[in-house]
């Protein structure tokens, strides 16, 4: 009876290991790439049957378990959490024009010491998203803290309501190293946040003003249940704290391997060399930005080359290479 008995324990756990991991491949199919390979209701079936092998045999949940995304308990106040390496700000570029794109990087230029000889200055043009920065904490690819910018030294606790975004991967995917924090985004789409006031309307409720600050007060507020009708979403766009990582010598390298962990990155992003492909970036996303499916607040340069960046260094708290 004792073999019976650990046998299907074993059973048991396998099947629940088994269903995490269809589950977590299911969730990354829908929301990440947005190319689901079944329907609602057979996510729903199996969905269901883990909630009910966990509560049938609590020891099983794990945090990376797809059940952790709904809910959590109300809480007194969001909890203080000093960031391992600060969330810096990077430089405004106050000049719109090409002038501008020509000045950072003839800045670039000089503060490396190279010639008008010298080849052009490789950069990552990615979009400027306009939302609220978020420090994911992943330990041995599992989530275990997810916390705001605040004012860049210390932010606050989010991760049960940063749970509850789907496109944010509760494990990672492919060989986690042990540790890394993976910042970004999270952002509320034109088309969500349409929907979202649509349903306030319908029930005579206040609508929202706008995506940004909509998503910011979602992710700070205390009751995870007010979560339920707001869809947020995310993408990275650098790192934080690594440990036990080969980082990727690129900006857009790291990037890249970002993805194939599993966490969006926005494909609008390019390698451009020098000044003028710094230009011709903005141009095309000035022409593309109210085409765009969320809000942008500009556009953000960075030294590609991660040698060139540490060479370059930081002033007064802004990197010199963004």
């Amino acid at each position: 009876p004792v073999v019976a008995s650990l046998a299907a324990m074993n059973a048991t756990a396998e099947r629940a290991a088994q269903l995490r991991a269809l589950l977590n491949h299911h969730a990354h199919r829908y929301y990440v790439l947005d190319a689901p390979e079944i329907p609602d209701a057979e996510y729903d079936r199996l969905f269901q049957e883990l909630q009910a092998l966990e509560a049938a045999h609590p020891e099983l949940r794990t945090p990376d378990s797809p059940t952790q995304r709904v809910g959590g308990v109300v809480l007194d106040g969001l909890v203080a959490v000093r960031h391992a390496l600060p969330m810096l700000s990077i430089r405004t570029e106050t000049d719109t024009t090409a002038e501008g794109a020509r000045a950072f990087d003839a800045r670039v230029r000089r503060e490396l010491g190279l010639g008008d000889d010298a080849p052009p200055v490789a950069y990552n043009a990615e979009l400027k998203f306009d939302g609220l920065a978020i420090n994911l904490r992943y330990e041995d690819g599992v989530l275990v803290q997810a916390t705001t910018r605040g004012d860049g030294e210390t932010g606050e606790d989010v991760t049960q309501n940063v749970r509850t975004i789907g496109q944010i991967p509760l494990r990672l995917r492919g060989e986690a190293p042990p540790l890394i924090e993976i910042r970004g985004e999270a952002y509320m789409r034109r088309d969500d946040f349409e929907r979202l006031n649509e349903r306030q309307r319908e029930k005579g409720g206040k609508t929202f003003v706008n995506p940004r600050n909509t998503a910011a007060g979602a992710i700070r507020q205390l009751d995870p249940a007010g979560m339920a009708d707001k869809k947020l979403s995310f993408f990275a766009y650098g790192l934080g704290d690594q440990r036990g990582w080969a980082q990727p010598d690129t900006h857009s390298g790291t990037l890249d391997a970002i993805s194939a962990f599993g966490v969006p990155v926005s494909s609008d992003r390019r390698v451009v060399q020098g000044a003028e492909g710094l230009v011709a970036f903005h141009q095309e996303i000035a022409a593309r930005r109210d085409a765009l499916p969320f809000d942008i607040d500009g556009v953000v340069y960075k030294v590609d080359a991660i040698a060139l960046q540490q060479q370059l260094g930081f002033v007064t708290r802004e990197p010199r290479w963004a």
